[in-house]
């Protein structure tokens, strides 16, 4: 049976059960033996991992050519102006090619968010705001870079929703698990 895992991974958590350093992974989390993480999310960022026992849905989960929509909540330096909103939105050029183009708004910080240990590093004379970005393409570090070329660079990133997966009720550290999932057809 297909099963689908959803975890809130904290702050330096790295998206592997195993590391030869000691650093935190996700076996410090989960469990539930056979579940593979369907796509990653950097160790600094925190917020939904998909995982998965079923070797056909991680990669429809993972591959972009399925055009999964993600979105993120990103806290940025600077408080961010209606023209980087739309550069996110008709796509940024990036060293690796142009993004395709992105949801953006600004926000407010979500009154859902826990506190991350360790807190940001603030500047007293740099504001930060708050802008909530879905994307369908995953490539590496893509959501950090696509707010530096727009002149606002990320300093938190939280993942909220992967396609149909969101975070909704999931505390930090904690994992909720979804039986027979049928994704895409």
């Amino acid at each position: 049976m297909s099963s689908v895992l959803l975890f809130n991974k904290p702050y330096n958590v790295l998206c592997q059960f195993t590391d030869d350093l000691g650093r935190e992974t996700l076996a410090d989390y989960i469990q539930q033996p056979g579940f593979y993480a369907a796509g990653r999310l950097d160790r600094d960022s925190e917020g939904l991992l998909v995982l998965t026992n079923d070797g056909p849905l991680q990669h429809q989960i993972s591959d972009p050519k399925h055009k999964l929509a993600k979105t993120y909540w990103a806290q940025v330096e600077g408080l961010i102006d209606s023209a980087a909103i739309k550069q996110l939105c008709k796509g940024v050029m990036l060293k690796d090619g142009p993004t395709k183009p992105a949801q953006a708004q600004m926000v407010n910080e979500p009154d859902w968010l826990w506190p991350r240990n360790p807190p940001i590093r603030e500047r007293q004379s740099i504001p930060t705001s708050w802008l909530k970005l879905t994307i369908t393409e995953g490539r590496n570090r893509q959501v950090r870079r696509m707010t530096a070329a727009v002149g606002f660079p990320t300093l938190r990133l939280i993942r909220s929703q992967v396609g149909p997966f969101n975070l909704d009720g999931l505390t930090l550290g904690q994992s909720r698990l979804i039986h027979q999932v049928n994704l895409l057809k």
